[in-house]
């Protein structure tokens, strides 16, 4: 028996991520949020690109078999690639600690896949944001200070971008809701394939929001990144 959804909602939300709902209200949509809970076990060589994918369509398929109702599902995955490598959430503070040395001075890559599901329909669709990254030189004092707060044992990578203390990334140029964990251009532009809109100016109130200025939005607006 699915769950009956009796709120006038307009989206369901496939995730507890504080982040994602945060960014998803700047839409101004009534959205309900039901957590997915699936194996998020990369695939023996499988890309972070095709990995995301696939994760992002499977919480939201997840989800789908648990409701009753017309609500679209919105799904999304973030993982952070250092090459061919995958790292997702660090074990302990020493696997956090090599993850940051590792990325430490270098460019990687941030990939989120968002999905929106029609249970009724079957219908989904799938959109990928990927965001070079480059991290700051931070010192072996600052890595042990991050690591003491225990902000990134829930983090891929082992780190936020928008920690207000630890601040690991420099000079970005592209999608910063991407490396937080939700392109909301994207989102938008996935929702509007089956017909969804919002009346809210995103890329200003996301841009507001995480006081950042994009310099991408209106290339992902037009398709064109």
């Amino acid at each position: 028996m699915g769950l009956n959804n009796n709120q006038q909602t307009d989206l369901i939300l496939a995730s507890n991520s504080p982040r994602r709902k945060e960014l998803l209200a700047l839409g101004g949509w009534q959205f309900q949020i039901i957590a997915a809970d699936i194996d998020e076990t990369p695939l023996n060589g499988e890309p972070a690109p095709q990995y995301v994918c696939r994760l992002a369509e499977a919480k939201a398929r997840a989800v789908g078999r648990q409701v009753e109702g017309n609500q679209p599902i919105i799904a999304a995955d973030t993982t952070v690639a250092d090459g061919d490598k995958i790292l997702g959430k660090p074990q302990d503070a020493v696997e956090a600690r090599e993850m940051l040395l590792s990325l430490r001075g270098r460019v990687h890559q941030v990939h989120t896949a968002v999905a929106v599901y029609q249970p009724a329909t079957g219908n989904l669709y799938t959109d990928l944001a990927t965001t070079n990254v480059p991290m700051r030189m931070y010192s072996m004092d600052e890595i042990e200070a991050y690591i003491a707060t225990g902000d990134p044992f829930d983090k891929a990578g082992s780190y936020a971008i928008q920690h207000p203390g630890f601040r690991p990334v420099s000079a970005l140029s592209g999608c910063y809701a991407n490396v937080v964990g939700l392109p909301l251009c994207h989102l938008l532009r996935t929702l509007q394939k089956i017909g969804m809109s919002t009346a809210e100016d995103l890329p200003a109130s996301c841009q507001h929001i995480l006081k950042y200025t994009c310099d991408v939005y209106p290339q992902v607006q037009k398709g064109e990144l």
